[in-house]
């Protein structure tokens, strides 16, 4: 047991959030969940990686059924959210019987959602490969892709909603060790089945989702394991029918959710088109906001990792009747967030050229990822806030406040301002640079705004 845990009670088998110092609480529920992000990363990285040294038309291919599959399941990163408010207001309650029918209820439901998406996936991959405008020289390596995702769906599903369940309750170590082996697993049999190390066969570029589907499965039998000790194992008895008023309240804090996803997701496609329209710059921006996005995602662990602590920290302190606690932690994690994203921001505005460098040799391409790195570190305080802060409101089930804040300051500051800059006015990718730190400067305003003024204290979950 770590220092943190020390100092926390544990409450009919879970860790309880609701007492003792708030800075062993936020440290026992951010490590674990920063080397979760960490590891997601890296795993994302060795998917491009092995997917290059086999050919350019494969490492397209996986860039973009990434964008397909993410599309997938932000129904079940939406169910998560809403379990996991459910989940940790019970806990916090003290209702451990409450919290496990949520949890049950969450999987029963994510199950149903990914069997009806699967069916679709085995039988129309082509059409959807087609439809989504991928090149024809990748069709049919993307639609093989597409069905092995396809009958891996419902795993993918399960293990998140199932992970999101045990951070409710703060139990972060099962999670961490789930995803410690599942992208170990992955990792090692995206070499080993992609180029046939003895005893496996040589898979060629199917290998990569095989690994993917293979790993997630070990990581979803791995918690369905967990669920089967303590109080969870009640999630296994019968009768398994859905409950109507549980799934209408995790529908209603998952709706904003999954739409912010969408809205977040697509507002980012017509950026890019405005980048495309461009001309002869065209390629040159789209590379550098390529490559500027990858280093951005080092600095997005940390936020995110706290994203997911606070969502929990505050939900359970709400739970527990104690919403000026909850706000609190808030202020002190969101403030962490600040501080460490201003450090990293600093370090890659000093040594913007020599970490572009690495990304890039084309010294157009290098210019310009220079410049989009120095324009954007000048928001990351600003999207510290608005990341950590929104987690905390979706903790609160306060999802409907956060996606009107991420969804004004996308559709009605960022896209406008992008096009008037950029096309309009004639300032290019600087326009684009310009109105992507405007609105991150508004979203972050808007959300430490929406936590001060409280109103998420009193959403009935």
């Amino acid at each position: 047991m770590d220092v943190a845990e020390e100092n926390l009670k544990l409450k009919n088998g879970t860790v309880d959030l609701t007492i003792g110092s708030l800075w062993a609480n936020i440290w026992h529920m951010s490590w674990p969940m920063l080397i979760i992000m960490l590891l997601n990363f890296l795993v994302g990285v060795v998917d491009v990686y092995v997917a290059g040294l086999i050919s350019p038309e494969v490492q397209a291919a996986v860039g973009f059924i990434s964008q397909i599959f993410f599309l997938t399941i932000i129904i079940a990163n939406a169910i998560s959210i809403g379990s996991l408010a459910l989940v940790a207001r019970a806990v916090g309650a003290g209702d451990p019987s409450k919290a496990v029918e949520v949890a049950r209820q969450s999987l029963m439901f994510g199950g149903i959602i990914a069997l009806a998406l699967t069916v679709p996936g085995l039988i129309f991959y082509n059409e959807i490969v087609t439809l989504a405008g991928f090149p024809s020289e990748i069709r049919d390596i993307a639609g093989k892709f597409l069905q092995v995702f396809a009958i891996s769906l419902g795993a993918n599903y399960l293990l998140i909603i199932s992970n999101s369940v045990f951070r409710a309750c703060g139990e972060v170590k099962k999670p961490l060790l789930t995803m410690t082996v599942v992208s170990i697993i992955n990792i090692v049999l995206n070499f080993v089945l992609v180029f046939g190390i003895y005893p496996f066969p040589k898979m060629g570029y199917i290998g990569i989702a095989v690994a993917s589907a293979f790993s997630v499965a070990v990581g979803t039998v791995m918690n369905l394991l967990f669920f089967r000790f303590g109080s969870w194992a009640g999630i296994y008895k019968r009768p398994w029918s859905l409950s109507g008023e549980l799934i209408k309240k995790t529908l209603s804090i998952s709706w904003p959710a999954a739409l912010l996803q969408i809205a977040w997701n697509a507002g980012s496609i017509i950026l890019y088109n405005i980048l495309s329209r461009l001309g002869d710059a065209s390629i040159t921006a789209l590379a550098a906001i390529t490559n500027g996005f990858r280093i951005e995602g080092v600095i997005f662990l940390p936020a995110f990792a706290l994203n997911m602590a606070a969502s929990v920290l505050i939900g359970q302190n709400l739970g527990a009747g104690n919403p000026d606690r909850a706000e609190k932690v808030g202020w002190k994690i969101g403030m962490t967030g600040v501080v460490l994203m201003s450090i990293m921001a600093l370090i890659i505005f000093v040594l913007a050229e020599k970490i572009a460098a690495v990304f890039t040799s084309d010294p157009a391409v290098l210019a310009e990822t220079v410049r989009y790195l120095r324009f954007n570190m000048l928001s990351e305080p600003f999207m510290a806030l608005s990341v950590v802060l929104g987690g905390g409101l979706q903790g609160a089930g306060d999802t409907k406040g956060t996606m009107w804040i991420v969804g004004t300051a996308m559709w009605l500051i960022r896209l406008p301002l992008a096009f008037l800059l950029a096309l309009v006015l004639g300032y290019g990718a600087t326009g684009v640079w310009i109105a992507m730190i405007v609105s991150m400067f508004i979203q972050g305003i808007l959300m430490v705004r929406r936590f001060h003024g409280g109103k998420w204290k009193e959403v009935k979950v």
